[in-house]
């Protein structure tokens, strides 16, 4: 049996490649600001699945059980991630614009790499 302080922590996610959105916000400065918010938001979050996600996020679109699309600044921007709930971790895979994100398939991207100095 769990001890009983175990039931009342409550795990919040974790943002992998939090560098890859500060490499998004210095090629989009317009961006940084609802970056920086999606991120204190998302760093807040405990999502166990998708559907804990689409009650703090309406407007997200849940692609695959994982993989999951932001609309930030106003829908002028898209961000994706993919999340794994049980282990409360969120990875950045992709930030551009709406029109950029129209070109891709959302489903298929592959991680952006961020630049090792």
């Amino acid at each position: 049996m769990l001890p009983i302080w175990l039931h009342f922590v409550y795990l919040q996610m974790r943002i992998i490649a939090a560098g890859t959105l500060k490499q998004c916000w210095e090629q989009f400065p317009q961006a940084k600001q609802s970056l920086l918010s999606w991120y204190e938001e998302v760093e807040t979050a405990g999502w166990d699945n998708p559907n804990d996600l689409k009650d703090q996020y309406r407007n997200a679109s849940i692609l695959t059980d994982k993989r999951v699309v932001f609309n930030i600044h106003g829908n002028k921007f898209r961000l994706i991630v993919d999340i794994e709930y049980r282990l409360k971790i969120v990875f950045v895979v992709w930030f551009g614009t709406h029109a950029q994100y129209d070109k891709l398939d959302a489903k298929k991207i592959s991680y952006a790499k961020a630049n090792k100095k």
